[in-house]
C-alpha cells in the first residue's frame, strides 16, 4: 500500500471513536489456551470482520465480549473503562448486543412477541402486556430497517432465514446497542438472503454502530468490512485495514497461506483431469497412499 493510502487510512482510524478495545486478551480453560494475546479495536461506523476456521477461537471471543465467559488475561475497555463482564445482562447494559447463529427466537411466537422477547412492555396496575404499543413499535422499527412484514402476528418460524436475521438485528438496535456482534449470520443462508443480511450490516455501519462480523466467508466479509482479523488456534495471524489487502490476499490467508502452498506442492503430481472407469471393489482392495498410517489388528507390540 502506498504512503498516501496509509496516511489516509490512519487519518480515518484516528477520527473514528473506539467503542470496544481489547488488548492482549486471553482465555484459558485449565491448561488449554482457547485465546492468546488477541487485540481488537471496534470503532464507531466500522465493520470489524473476524474470520477463522473451526476451532480458531471465534466462539470464545464472542462469549467474552457478550459476557458469557470472563477473560483470564489482558484487558477489555469500553470508554477507557476496564470491563470484566459477569453476565450477558451486564454486557447488554453497556450497549453490547449479540445476534447468535440460532438467533434466540421462539419459532411459534409472533413477530412482535419475538421483537420484545425478554423486554416486554406492560401497563396498568396488573401490569398486563401492552400489546398495541409493542405491535406499533415493532412495526415502526422494522420499517426503519426496510423490512416489510404485513402481519406482525405471523409466527416468526414461517419467515425466511434472512428475515429472521434482520428482525434479530433490528431488535438489538432498538434496545440500545452500540456494538452489535453477528455470529455467522450468513452461514445457513442462500446467496440472495445473504445479500439482504449484508445490506443491513452496511446500514448498521452507516448508522454509526460498531459491528463485529464473525464469519468464515472472506467474500462476504470483504463486501462490507472495514477491518479484518483472522484467528488461528486462538491467535491473531492477520490484522489489517481494508486498504492494506485485497480479496485474494484475504482469501489466501483465510485458507491457510503457507499450509495451502504446502498442500498444493504435495498434490502437484496428481492429474486433475484423470477420469477413472468405475469398478466394483471389495473391502481391503484399495491401496493406502504412500506414508499413510497403517491400521493393524491385535497387539501392536507383537
Amino acid at each position: 500500500m502506498s504512503t498516501a493510502a496509509q496516511d489516509q487510512a490512519h487519518a480515518r482510524e484516528s477520527d473514528a471513536t473506539s467503542l470496544l478495545v481489547m488488548e492482549d486478551v486471553g482465555k484459558s480453560y485449565g491448561n488449554v489456551d482457547a485465546l492468546r494475546g488477541v487485540s481488537m479495536d471496534v470503532r464507531q461506523g466500522e465493520v470489524t470482520c473476524v474470520l477463522g476456521d473451526n476451532g480458531a477461537g471465534k466462539s470464545t471471543l464472542i462469549k467474552i465480549i457478550a459476557g458469557l465467559h470472563g477473560h483470564t488475561s489482558g484487558t477489555m475497555l469500553i470508554g477507557n473503562k476496564d470491563i470484566h463482564f459477569s453476565s450477558p445482562r451486564e454486557a447488554q447494559g453497556m450497549g453490547i448486543a449479540t445476534v447468535y447463529q440460532d438467533l434466540a427466537l421462539a419459532p411459534l411466537m409472533s413477530v412482535w412477541r419475538n421483537f420484545f422477547l425478554g423486554n416486554e412492555m406492560t401497563k396498568g396496575f396488573l401490569r398486563s402486556l401492552d400489546i398495541p404499543t409493542m405491535q406499533r413499535i415493532a412495526g415502526e422499527e422494522l420499517t426503519k430497517m426496510g423490512i416489510a412484514i404485513p402481519d406482525l402476528d405471523r409466527p416468526i418460524g414461517a419467515l425466511s432465514g434472512g428475515q429472521k436475521q434482520c428482525i434479530a438485528i433490528a431488535r438489538a438496535i432498538y434496545f440500545g446497542a452500540k456494538v452489535v456482534i453477528l455470529d455467522e449470520p450468513t452461514a445457513a443462508l442462500g446467496v440472495k438472503q445473504s445479500g439482504v443480511v449484508l445490506k443491513y450490516i452496511a446500514k448498521m455501519r452507516d448508522a454509526g454502530l460498531g459491528v463485529v462480523f464473525i464469519t468464515h466467508n472472506p467474500h462476504h466479509a470483504y463486501l462490507v468490512g472495514n477491518h479484518f482479523i483472522i484467528l488461528k488456534l486462538g491467535r491473531v495471524v492477520l490484522d489489517a485495514h481494508r486498504d492494506q489487502l485485497t480479496l485474494d490476499q484475504l482469501t489466501t490467508e483465510m485458507a491457510g497461506g503457507q499450509e495451502l502452498a504446502e498442500l498444493s506442492h504435495e498434490l502437484g503430481d496428481l492429474d486433475p483431469g484423470k477420469v477413472v472407469t468405475p469398478s466394483t471393489l471389495e473391502p481391503g482392495e484399495v491401496d493406502p497412499p504412500t506414508n499413510a498410517m497403517k491400521i493393524v489388528s491385535g497387539d501392536p507390540e507383537n
